[in-house]
């Protein structure tokens, strides 16, 4: 529900507001609000730190249909696609014509630029990343946060507006915990993506082993005409791409809004009765299955200073049997800080109820990083007899 109703508010309106040729009057340059979480500079020497705005300029509401967002023209690119559609979902920019040139004539009328002008600098909204000297990441402008890509205009024009962006669209309030942490996931598993494919930076070193051709980049830059077309026009392919984007970002924000932060506030309570569950500690137990918990896991660990790890976490599964899964060692990795007993892996049923002597098994993965008892009550001891295991002796370990 949530996302047919931001759909309907926040995309409707594209195709009314891109203007390829004519230009409006010129207003006054905007006002801007400083923003006392990051520090930013007049341009890309950065001599000496500034306050971010988070909030863009306050505008004469009569005249909101003269207001411009400039971009270049010819074949478009997903950063400036995204920064034009954050900007339209602002009350200050919703009616805002987008100019697509490159005729500085034209740019210089307009109230913002994304990705085109040969700038960057906030305080006269310019928001252009292709300067020889530009080298800003999240990181340089807000060194609070952790990602050092390089930005692109969709990276910038997030890092500025984004806050006043979800504000908008969710009705959380600036400074609100949930806020910043959709703030800083959308980042993460959004908007870094596009300024890394658009500044041309790879995920990895050397040649990758498979290529990936389904990225939201490359459905974008699929709707720029064919070079052999007869036409070359692209209003209708730009249009078409702001839909797109808008969609899948509008989707992914209705995802982690509704089940990614609701599945956070239960890792949460899990992990603050973990000694309830045992007294080492190091066990968690959610009484509903399905729960996405490995990332809140180790960001509540560091939040919370949680000082022995934890190493297992019991859940129902779809059947009303009960899993023990391994916590990993990272995110990344499939190394566990802890794996079931080496003689229970790929042994089953009575089998391994046997050999363990804890009744109603059903098995253990034969990689040791999940098991299955018929109740909680056996699959929390099949945690705690690998626990006093490692105990005794500490070579049975990760693996």
């Amino acid at each position: 529900m949530l996302r047919a109703r931001l759909i309907a508010l926040h995309l409707t309106k594209i195709a009314s507001h891109v203007d390829f040729g004519k230009t409006a009057s010129v207003l006054q340059p905007l006002s801007s609000q400083a923003h006392s979480r990051c520090l930013l500079s007049v341009d890309v020497t950065r001599t000496a730190p500034r306050h971010m705005s988070s909030h863009p300029k306050r505008v004469c509401t009569e005249n909101m249909s003269a207001i411009k967002i400039g971009t270049h023209n010819g074949t478009f690119h997903c950063d400036e696609v995204l920064a034009c559609f954050f900007l339209q979902q602002l009350p200050e920019y919703k009616d805002a014509k987008i100019i697509r040139t490159r005729d500085p004539t034209k740019l210089a009328e307009c109230d913002i630029l994304v990705d085109v002008g040969g700038e960057f600098d906030p305080k006269r909204h310019r928001y252009d990343h292709h300067q020889r000297t530009f080298a800003e990441t999240f990181h340089s402008l807000c060194p609070e946060k952790p990602w050092v890509t390089k930005l692109s205009s969709a990276g910038l024009v997030y890092l500025h507006f984004g806050r006043q962006l979800l504000v908008q669209l969710t009705q959380l309030k600036e400074g609100d915990r949930q806020l910043e942490g959709l703030f800083d996931k959308l980042y993460e598993n959004f908007v870094e993506e596009v300024d890394a494919v658009d500044n041309g930076i790879s995920q990895c070193d050397g040649e990758a082993r498979y290529s990936v051709s389904t990225t939201l980049s490359t459905r974008v830059g699929h709707l720029n005409p064919r070079w052999n077309s007869k036409s070359q026009d692209t209003e209708e392919g730009f249009r078409k791409a702001m839909k797109i984007v808008g969609e899948e970002f509008l989707d992914r924000l209705e995802y982690y809004q509704s089940a990614w932060l609701p599945a956070r506030a239960v890792v949460e309570e899990a992990v603050k009765g973990r000694h309830q569950v045992d007294p080492s500690g190091e066990l968690v137990l959610f009484s509903q299955g399905g729960c996405p918990w490995k990332e809140h896991l180790f960001s509540l660990e560091k939040e919370l200073k949680v000082e022995s790890p934890i190493k297992f976490v019991l859940y129902p599964d779809q059947n009303g049997q009960w899993r023990v899964q391994c916590v990993p060692a990272g995110l990344n990795t499939f190394q566990n800080r802890l794996s079931l007993l080496e003689e229970w892996r790929g042994v089953r049923d009575e089998a391994l109820s046997e050999l363990s002597g804890i009744k109603g098994c059903i098995f253990v993965h034969a990689g040791g990083f999940i098991g299955g008892n018929k109740n909680q009550e056996g699959a929390l001891e099949m945690a705690r007899r690998t626990l006093q295991a490692a105990a005794q002796s500490p070579a049975n370990g990760s693996s």
